[in-house]
């Protein structure tokens, strides 16, 4: 039941992201109902899936890559749900939506002989699951950032088209930039804190410096530069929206590097 209810949501957040990439350029508000409705019902049939995976579960294992993608993309449209209810910002979901199905798509590409992650995550599911979220915390960032960016540049180009009126305004835009770096920051410090315990429970070592370790410990110094500059030098506007945008490509590299890693033997 879980495989046909994940099929839906493919489905339906494939075809959300179509709508509301031409609800961008078009004048049409009725685009973003339409967008918003196979959102809300594909992130229903979404959550049935994850559920019907977690009780179909013979064991308590830790989740593999699969599952710990999916959960970033169901946790990407709960955020942008709840900002859509708190905030009316349909345009969020032309950006938050593509990405989350990504994420999915990616998820159902792994073949079904990826194992779980490595021993070093064997110990605490509290490590992926943190982990998992604060990197849902720095795709909003980058999510804000290039939102950011494109506004920017529409209005230095004076070119107040469509796309134009449908962004938010640059305040708030470099508001949830920070809002999201100061929310990821933390849980992703927790993560790799968790995961540093978890590998000593089981290898006797906290870290071995392994491509996907280093660049975990490469992106939180990023991450700590960044927020630090934001909250203490005052960086604001487009250099923080660069900033996140290129630290969330080092996020991506650590994920390619634990995929990856999970090909491979164990070291």
């Amino acid at each position: 039941m879980a495989a046909m209810f994940f099929v839906v949501t493919m489905a339906l957040y494939f075809a959300a992201t179509v709508s509301y990439l031409a609800y961008l350029l078009r004048p049409s508000e009725a685009l973003s109902k339409v967008s918003l409705g196979m959102t809300a019902i594909g992130f229903t049939s979404h959550t049935i899936a994850l559920v019907a995976r977690m009780v179909g579960a013979t064991d308590v294992s830790p989740p593999g890559f699969q599952e710990a993608l999916s959960f970033v993309s169901w946790m990407l449209i709960l955020v942008f749900l709840v900002v859509e209810y708190r905030h009316r910002l349909h345009v969020l979901g032309s950006f938050i939506v593509p990405l989350a199905l990504v994420s999915l798509v990616s998820a159902a590409a792994l073949p079904e002989t990826v194992p779980t992650l490595t021993p070093m995550f064997h110990t605490l599911w509290v490590h992926i699951t943190l982990s998992m979220l604060g990197t849902v915390g720095f795709a909003i960032a980058f999510v804000a950032g290039l939102m950011y960016l494109i506004q920017d540049g529409l209005l230095k180009s004076k070119r107040f088209n469509v796309l134009y009126s449908k962004l938010p305004a640059l305040d708030f835009l470099d508001h949830l930039n920070q809002q999201s770096i100061v929310t990821g920051f933390p849980l992703l410090t927790l993560g790799i804190i968790t995961g540093a315990l978890s590998a000593e429970f089981s290898r006797g070592s906290y870290l071995n410096w392994n491509p996907e370790q280093t660049w975990a410990v490469v992106t939180w110094i990023f991450y700590f530069v960044v927020l630090m500059g934001r909250l203490t030098v005052g960086w604001r506007a487009k250099r923080a929206a660069y900033l996140t945008i290129i630290g969330f490509a080092g996020v991506i590299l650590t994920l390619i590097g634990v995929v990856l890693k999970s090909h491979g033997p164990v070291s």
